[in-house]
């Protein structure tokens, strides 16, 4: 697609639309927490905590996520994998737009 394309710019708005992005998955957990006498741990509960899984070059981490963020985090990683969708058509449309202006 050149870079001044109508084509070239939807692709550009929609990705732009698609901000915060991130990519990952996010997962309610329950663990025990860090203080001594906690009443909850001491009956055997365990408290949630959401946590961000991300993979990068084979190795796989995790952070733990405020519960405040999570509904930013998965509007994130919804649009990652959008954002995600669209690379892999733009490699098709890059050849149809290449091929219809090198005939005309």
């Amino acid at each position: 697609m050149h870079a001044h394309s109508p084509a070239t710019q939807k692709w550009r708005r929609q990705i732009a639309s698609l901000w915060p992005a991130a990519k990952g998955s996010l997962a309610k957990v329950y663990k025990p927490c860090i203080r001594k006498h906690c009443p909850a741990c001491a009956r055997g509960d365990k408290h949630p905590a959401w946590l961000l899984s991300l993979s990068s070059r084979g190795r796989r981490t995790t952070r733990y996520v405020p519960q405040a963020m999570v509904p930013s985090i998965r509007k994130a990683i919804r649009n990652g994998r959008r954002i995600e969708r669209l690379l892999l058509q733009a490699g098709p449309a890059l050849l149809k737009e290449y091929r219809k202006t090198r005939h005309s």
